[in-house]
């Protein structure tokens, strides 16, 4: 797919002088993608052809791809604006949509690129990867808020294959990410899905179920809304993705079996606290509402993994969060990720994955380094692969509640420890703190300046939370002591 994405990235460059930036033209691809598909697929839209101030717009891919080049951009406006329409799933993928061309050579020029192949037909996943490929260039090209709703693919799949989210262990199965992005959690799972049951049984009953009862999701964003809808509309998934701020409101009563998600690193937005009563810990610290909000969602014996940079784990009310998580659920299992994992979005974001089951209390939780004393992922020389990941994954074993046989040893270099919920404690159940491993010097390569950068804010934000914890001991000292009342006769 290569090939693809650079003769598609190729003529960005060419857009950009009509006013098209990278976000923009991702997004008109995914739209002009989308008719193409549906046209291969069988989808008729010629249904959909509506009066509009005297015109008839015939939404079919054919109808678009044969229009005369003068009124290419007016039948292509009309196609959106006809689609955003429509009642159901269909409105929801054109919602908003609107026409970023000027020029309608430009227009014509990417639909005869999309039309030169048969994309249904291929073996892969076509949208996913031009997509992801895209979204890379755009990232690499100074789009910082693409790691906001893009997470590498070898994470996603390193992170479903331990927590197994299978929908055949009960006919009410459902799985959420309260922050979806572009759907790249739900994709993998429901593709982790088709490769689990490929030799059981797997019935049409069953895929009909699973395709549209299963998958559940928000996105505050509407470009990656968007873009989920269409995304899991193409794996032939019915999903149910709600457009809005997942931890502004109280959620409905929905509750569900597994919750995979990466919520957007970051404190844009989060200068104050949600008014929401069922948020045990009150803090403005966006992250850390997440990781309440998952235990909201999730039914009495989930299961969940949320990947939080590493300011989550010592920020102010880390400790109070943690302590709330680790009484109401068992937080079994903690992956702290290489340096730059998410380059080149957020190349200097430490994170860390945490991998918990509601219902029963922790009583030990087991650590994973991956990072210390391990070369930082780049985008050329050393991108994550699944041999980052390969010995975490043997660690965890095949119990998705984190209950297989563990031990110490069992990976090579001493990455895998478990810490007893009196260590824990000991840190004031500030995660963070939860280390071993000392780090070696690996060569005279400097970090990113970002990375350093990143670096030094994140031990800027922990001394300011460690300073804040000596004031507030500090204030208690300086209160005056009240009297004692004494009663009776002592």
């Amino acid at each position: 797919m290569s090939d693809v994405v650079q003769k598609f990235w190729g003529f960005c460059h060419t857009l950009r002088h009509d006013g098209i930036d990278y976000g923009d033209y991702i997004e008109q691809i995914t739209c002009l993608l989308f008719l193409k598909m549906a046209d291969e697929r069988g989808i008729d839209l010629r249904r959909f052809v509506v009066q509009e101030e005297g015109k008839a717009f015939d939404c079919s891919w054919p109808a678009l791809s044969g229009e005369e080049p003068a009124s290419l951009i007016d039948h292509y406006t009309g196609v959106l604006n006809t689609l955003g329409r429509q009642q159901g799933l269909l409105g929801d993928i054109f919602k908003e949509a609107m026409s970023r061309f000027n020029n309608p050579a430009n227009l014509k020029r990417l639909i005869d690129l999309i039309d030169e192949r048969e994309w249904s037909a291929l073996e892969v996943d076509l949208k996913a990867a031009v997509f992801e490929g895209l979204l890379e260039k755009a990232a690499s090209e100074g789009k910082k808020g693409a790691g906001q709703y893009f997470t590498p693919r070898r994470l996603i799949q390193s992170i479903v294959r331990c927590v197994r989210p299978d929908p055949r262990e009960n006919p009410d199965f459902t799985i959420c990410d309260p922050a979806c992005g572009t759907g790249g959690f739900l994709v993998v799972a429901y593709e982790w899905f088709l490769a689990e049951s490929r030799e059981g049984a797997r019935d049409a009953e069953l895929l009909q179920r699973v395709r549209r009862g299963t998958y559940f999701g928000q996105e505050l964003v509407i470009r990656p809304w968007r873009l989920a809808l269409m995304n899991l509309f193409l794996h032939e998934l019915e999903p149910v993705i709600k457009q809005g701020d997942s931890i502004a409101q109280i959620p409905d009563e929905r509750r569900f079996d597994v919750v995979l998600t990466n919520p957007p690193f970051g404190n844009k937005g989060a200068n104050q606290a949600p008014e929401r009563g069922d948020l045990a810990v009150k803090t403005s610290n966006k992250q850390l509402n997440f990781l309440q909000h998952v235990m909201t969602l999730l039914k009495s014996g989930g299961r969940a993994a949320v990947i939080v940079p590493d300011n989550c784990l010592f920020a102010d009310q880390a400790g109070e969060v943690f302590r709330q998580l680790t009484h109401d659920c068992n937080l079994h299992t903690v992956l702290r990720l290489p340096n730059g994992t998410f380059t080149p979005y957020s190349a200097g974001t430490k994170t860390n994955v945490v991998f918990f089951t509601k219902g029963q209390p922790t009583e030990t939780v087991w650590v994973y380094d991956a990072r210390t004393n391990v070369p930082r992922i780049t985008k050329k020389d050393r991108p994550l692969t699944h041999e980052h990941l390969r010995a975490f994954e043997e660690c965890y074993g095949r119990d998705p509640h984190g209950g297989s046989r563990r031990a110490a040893a069992d990976p090579r270099e001493d990455r895998w420890r478990p810490f007893s919920m009196a260590e824990v404690r000991a840190h004031d159940f500030k995660i963070d703190g939860l280390k071993w491993l000392r780090e070696e010097s690996l060569g005279d390569e400097l970090p990113e300046p970002e990375e350093l950068a990143t670096e030094a804010i994140a031990e800027l934000r922990k001394a300011v939370a460690e300073l804040s914890s000596i004031l507030l001991l500090l204030e208690d000292d300086a209160e005056p002591k009240r009297p004692r009342v004494l009663q009776g006769g002592s």
